[in-house]
């Protein structure tokens, strides 16, 4: 029994953290700051069941500077909910760029598949037509070179800075099939996002990619179905002609037997009966997409090495950036050489919707000065590289009901809590002078040997062993040095006794 009052002692963190979840889901940036500075483990709190960290709500909801605050705070950036979707999925579902952005710039894992579908933030952003979104997801591939589409096709190698363009990946990144073989793509394509599905395949998507039928989704338009068959059910008669004109085949035929033309009749799509029952004499001519961005990848490049939130005032920067007369001037675009600040030309590439440049290439960004297309920026001789942000280590909320010492040698560690057997705890580096114990009521703190119930550094790192070996571990334990009250004595002796019971019975956390 005294064993289940400190557990439910443990809990009384879940407040503060239903608090934290509240603010990020509202915005309240300064309830946050506080929170986090009251207790920084709260940043890994997730709710029961649903398992939504506050950085899931927050890029839910838009906040993009509390899920900044959140990530220095220490939380894991690709942390999973109950159904696998990280924050940068819930971000890219509900079209939050701002929030996309935040987390590009921290290096965000934008491969991760939800456990529902197999789908990536890429297929949930094209599901809902969120161009802005897909431009960002893509950023590390796009080089900053004009017209890298048109030098790959002569297979040019002259130009250094062409060879960061590598092809195969974009196509398989762009390509990739969620459940059932069904691509970014299908999904724009199905939905009629006609800017979604041009910026897509000026990015290199395939028009040839088809459905499979795995097992695992039910798909009624049919296995062996192009994106052309999806736009036909769909409905979307410029979707439709962006995708002929881009190649897509008139007479590819799903498992069921059904065309395109087919398709469109089953699902009473009459209006695009014309369009799908000839083709087109000669090809069409598609404008490019007003999302296609070239100076994205080099700015962000920029961003990650320099920090974008210099927070320098009027008074101390004598020459501000000429965009928001705030922040001090770190790049500069190449070509007409004007010079903005970080962040202001992160949100040039982030916010243009034009795809007319009167001077440039396509794909680059018109200089809001002199109208001059910016391929790409190039760092500022003044501009210094900034350290990698510094995470603040913090335990499991499951480990937060002791104090631990700190005397101990700098080469030991410390593991993550009790866990149920057979699951391997991870090991955390010795924590810095800015560690804060919590002393939960009724739970005496204890002074543990780096020791405790590690086992042999050569042996497994469970902190549980479910083997013969139990009574042998359980007396190695016994070597633990307690710093022990007088007062206290009995009460210390009786919670080691449950501990034993509670180790025994194998019962998790």
């Amino acid at each position: 029994m005294k064993f289940l009052s400190i557990v439910g002692n443990s809990f009384g963190c879940s407040a503060s953290g239903e608090r934290l979840v509240s603010a990020a889901r509202d915005g309240d940036l300064q309830e946050a700051k506080a929170l986090l500075e009251y207790n920084p483990r709260l940043v890994r709190y997730s709710t029961f069941g649903v398992r939504n960290s506050p950085l899931h709500y927050s890029a839910a909801q838009g906040h993009h500077e509390i899920v900044s605050l959140l990530i220095e705070s220490g939380v894991d950036i690709n942390l999973r909910n109950y159904r696998g979707q990280t924050a940068l999925m819930q971000a890219c579902q509900h079209g939050h760029w701002e929030v996309v952005l935040t987390l590009i710039l921290y290096k965000a894992n934008i491969h991760r598949a939800d456990y529902l579908n197999g789908g990536t933030a890429l297929h949930l952003a094209a599901l809902n037509g969120h161009s802005r979104c897909i431009r960002l997801l893509l950023a590390d591939y796009i080089p900053s070179v004009p017209n890298p589409w048109n030098r790959l096709r002569k297979k040019s190698n002259k130009t250094g800075s062409i060879l960061e363009f590598d092809e195969s990946t974009l196509r398989e990144v762009i390509n990739r099939p969620a459940d059932g073989g069904v691509t970014a793509l299908h999904m724009a394509a199905l939905n009629g996002h006609v800017e979604s599905v041009q910026l897509l395949l000026d990015l290199g998507a395939s028009v040839s990619e088809v459905t499979v039928e795995d097992g695992t989704t039910i798909d009624l338009i049919g296995a062996g179905s192009t994106s052309l068959h999806y736009a036909a059910c769909g409905g979307n008669a410029q979707c439709c002609q962006i995708l002929i004109a881009m190649g897509a085949s008139l007479t590819a035929e799903n498992a069921n037997g059904w065309t395109p033309l087919m398709v469109a009749r089953s699902w009473h799509r009459t209006g695009l009966e014309d369009i799908l029952s000839t083709q087109p004499e000669g090809r069409l001519e598609v404008l490019p997409s007003p999302y296609l961005a070239l100076p994205l990848m080099s700015i962000v490049k920029i961003a990650r090495e320099c920090g974008w939130r210099n927070s320098d005032s009027l008074s101390t920067c004598p020459d501000p950036c000429v965009v928001c007369l705030e922040r001090k001037c770190t790049v500069a675009a190449k070509g007409c050489d004007h010079e903005f600040c970080t962040q202001c030309a992160l949100y040039l590439c982030s916010t243009n919707s034009s795809c007319v440049v009167a001077k440039g290439p396509i794909g680059s960004i018109p200089c809001p000065l002199c109208r001059h297309g910016i391929v790409s920026f190039d760092k500022l001789p003044g501009t210094r590289p900034i350290k990698e942000i510094t995470r603040t280590s913090s335990l499991s909320l499951t480990f937060c009901t002791c104090s631990v010492d700190h005397q101990v040698q700098e080469s030991t560690s410390l593991t993550t809590g009790l866990c149920k057997p057979g699951f391997h705890c991870t090991r955390i580096s010795p924590l810095g002078s800015s560690f804060r114990s919590l002393s939960c009521q009724k739970f005496p703190s204890i002074k543990l040997n780096s020791s405790f119930c590690l086992g042999d550094p050569e042996t497994s790192s469970s902190l549980v062993p479910c083997n013969r070996n139990l009574r042998d571990k359980l007396v190695g334990c016994s070597r633990m040095n307690f710093r022990r009250s007088v007062s206290n004595t009995d009460r210390r002796r009786s919670w080691f006794s449950a501990l034993n019971q509670y180790v025994t019975t194998g019962s998790g956390c």
